[in-house]
């Protein structure tokens, strides 16, 4: 339900600020290690386990995720507006 609710969030916002000439997007990004996900119980397993279930056979970390937002506010995204962009190296595509 949540991802529901970011997805539908991010049109409903495209479509009623698009005319304002502002864009809205959300990034979504996969298991990504940081200090505060350390405090998770199994931490390391999970980050392990989503390693590996990647198609990429890796995680993403925090530049991922800047470079992706970078490209967001480029002129070559110039002509998107209410996407959620998965940056998960592939792992939301293994089932």
């Amino acid at each position: 339900p949540v991802k529901a609710a970011l997805q539908s969030a991010t049109r409903y916002l495209a479509a009623e600020l698009g005319p304002q000439g502002i864009r809205v997007h959300a990034i979504s990004p996969g298991p990504v290690p940081t200090r505060a996900a350390s405090g998770i119980a199994e931490f390391d397993t999970l980050m392990k386990d989503a390693s590996e279930r990647s198609a990429m056979r890796r995680l993403v970390d925090l530049e991922d995720v800047g470079a992706l937002a970078a490209y967001l506010v480029s002129d070559g995204a110039r002509g998107l507006t209410g996407n959620t962009l998965v940056v998960d190296a592939g792992h939301s595509i293994i089932q």
